[in-house]
């Protein structure tokens, strides 16, 4: 298997985004979900993914709440806003856009 990759600045965002649009999750299973849809390529740490989930909870694009995880612990759980979904929208196409630029470079 190969080495985990580095995620592009702002490319966490939609991750997260888009993991959260599939519904509600606590931290751990949002890094845990993003972990086995990528195949391993992107393993977040916490130190990266907690700051990003309270700064999108600032921002409006997520709402949370504490429960309880499946093994018994105290979690806080994140779901999308309507601003969150609209953000999701939005950087969907954006990064739609980037990586067909990107793939046309590579091309040459």
């Amino acid at each position: 298997m190969a080495a985990p990759a580095n995620l592009l600045q702002g490319t966490l965002d939609l991750l997260i985004l888009r993991t959260l649009s599939l519904g509600e999750k606590h931290g751990v299973a949002v890094a845990r979900r993003l972990e086995q849809v990528t195949k391993g390529t992107f393993v977040v740490k916490p130190g990266s993914l907690f700051p990003a989930l309270h700064r999108m909870e600032e921002a409006g694009w997520l709402t949370s709440s504490w429960g309880e995880s499946d093994h018994n612990r105290r979690a806080r759980y994140y779901r999308l806003t309507r601003a969150g979904r609209q953000q999701l929208k939005a950087e969907t196409k954006e990064w739609g856009r980037i990586s067909l630029a990107i793939a046309a470079a590579l091309r040459g």
